[in-house]
């Protein structure tokens, strides 16, 4: 019963802030490895990417939306900084289904053996 109020808070947590979401999409993974070394400039960040500063600025926003990053204006530049913590609320959340990873593996070396005629 402990664990499932534990499960819950976390899911509450987690809930409408769209950290799974934010966190899907690679090039925003990117931006966060990026920040996660040190707080940059938007200019900066779209500068490592090949898309458009509008779409880098939507991803921002995404990420700003699920709480991922923060910003801070310095006069005309916005530099953003992360946010580690809804991470952790969703590492905390998927560590309890970690238990049943190894068995789906294991079915998962089983069955390519069976379609593959032991071959792997």
């Amino acid at each position: 019963m402990q664990l499932r109020a534990s499960l819950m808070a976390i899911h509450r947590r987690l809930r409408g802030s769209d950290v799974f979401a934010a966190i899907g999409d690679p090039t925003r993974r990117r931006v966060l490895d990026m920040l996660s070394q040190q707080p940059l400039p938007a200019g900066q960040i779209a500068a490592a990417f090949r898309i458009s500063r509008p779409a880098i600025s939507q991803h921002l926003h995404v990420l700003r939306r699920a709480k991922l990053v923060a910003v801070q204006r310095r006069g005309r530049e916005h530099v953003y900084r992360l946010n580690p913590e809804p991470l952790q609320d969703a590492y905390n959340w998927l560590e309890h289904y970690q238990q049943f990873w190894p068995t789906k593996i294991a079915s998962l070396g089983s069955y390519l053996d069976q379609i593959s005629g032991g071959s792997r």
